[in-house]
């Protein structure tokens, strides 16, 4: 069917809102394509959901497609402002909205929730994150076999705790990790499915992680969305002056960058092995392999007036046995740790993030992670 000439004008002059320069879901830029059911225009990533959502999904290209003059006036009475204050009126304040990078399991359930479910309307009912807790089966990954199994989970706000059992009617359970020091990220690549949950939380001042999934992506999703209500409730305790848009920051956090390098030890006289890195705002973890438990050692990355800096290069005279030459020193008032990337585009990147972190004023609570830290070595 021909494009409608006059309707892909008219189109372009709606497409100048502010709000509709972006995607209505996920904030990509320059969306391409709109949904004629809710007069919203959203990116093609986003359209492909929507398009799987029957009760939704009608979705046109803004390009490509044939647009009938009614389609275009309702895209014109709507749009992703209307939209947005219609169907996000009320989004909890935990509620993790995602963006164009993350993964498609949180974008998924972020559109089923908004306008298949209409979980964020202005007469919304109490919504299933918010129940303080949450009883259920997930598979994990074993420590030491690599096989995921069935485990029992258990969420609550009464005690503040995630405890998982390794049987369903086990008395005891195998771990109590305390809410407020959890973090939580998809991770479906390293974990190797679509819905793949990394947990990591702090065990004897070790950082510890668990490798999680569930086959249906809305149980996975509530998962996450449950530890944050939770979160969040921890805070407003610990910060009753705080408002919520200072808290939720605090809560759950992807990480800066994850990746290969290599490195060498403190006496830096052996050689150079390659590690798994996870920068973790201040905190840069190394392992053998990225579905490790425990990471083998840990660097805090504090303020520059502390003494910490990250540079290009290697100090003169390091025995280089490294196979990547890009090198990067990190300096802390203990010790210089020194990396090597594989190539000038990644050592950029390490370096970039690092600094930012560095450049970043520390508050009160990292002051006593450092403390830890230093404590610890």
């Amino acid at each position: 069917m021909a494009v409608n000439e006059r309707a892909a004008r008219a189109l372009k002059d709606i497409l100048k809102r502010p709000a509709n320069s972006t995607c209505a879901d996920c904030g990509a830029p320059d969306p391409e394509w709109g949904s004629c059911s809710l007069g919203v225009f959203i990116c093609l990533i986003c359209s492909g959901i929507h398009r799987n959502i029957p009760d939704i999904g009608k979705v046109k290209s803004l390009r490509l497609s044939h647009w009938e003059d009614s389609e275009v006036e309702f895209m014109a009475e709507n749009g992703n402002e209307t939209a947005r204050s219609k169907y996000e009126a009320r989004v909890p304040g935990y509620y993790y909205k995602p963006t164009h990078k993350d993964c498609q399991v949180l974008k998924e359930q972020w559109i089923r929730a908004k306008y298949e479910r209409m979980e964020f309307t202005q007469d919304r009912k109490q919504l299933v994150y918010e129940e303080g807790s949450r009883d259920g089966m997930l598979m994990k990954r074993g420590r030491d076999n690599g096989q995921f199994l069935s485990r029992r989970f258990v969420l609550s706000e009464l005690e503040g705790t995630l405890k998982y059992y390794t049987k369903s009617d086990a008395k005891e359970p195998k771990a109590v990790i305390k809410v407020d020091g959890i973090n939580a990220s998809f991770q479906p690549e390293k974990i190797g499915n679509p819905n793949g949950l990394q947990i990591t939380y702090l065990k004897d001042y070790s950082t510890r992680n668990i490798f999680l999934y569930h086959e249906s992506s809305k149980e996975i999703v509530d998962w996450f969305n449950s530890i944050r209500a939770v979160q969040l409730h921890y805070l407003k305790v610990a910060f009753p002056g705080a408002s919520e848009s200072e808290l939720t920051p605090k809560l759950t956090r992807n990480f800066l960058k994850e990746g290969y390098m290599e490195k060498t030890g403190p006496r830096q006289t052996e050689g150079f092995k390659k590690r798994w890195f996870t920068l973790d705002h201040r905190r840069l973890m190394y392992f053998k392999d990225p579905l490790d438990a425990f990471a083998k050692g840990e660097v805090f990355l504090g303020h520059r007036d502390l003494g910490y800096s990250a540079n290009v290069g290697l100090p003169v005279g390091t025995h280089r046995t490294a196979a990547w030459q890009h090198g990067i020193t990190i300096v802390t008032p203990e010790r210089s740790f020194l990396f090597t990337c594989e190539s000038e585009a990644e050592q950029r990147d390490w370096l970039r993030h690092f600094n930012d972190v560095i450049a970043t004023q520390m508050s009160p609570q990292e002051y006593s992670v450092e403390a830890l830290f230093k404590h610890k070595h």
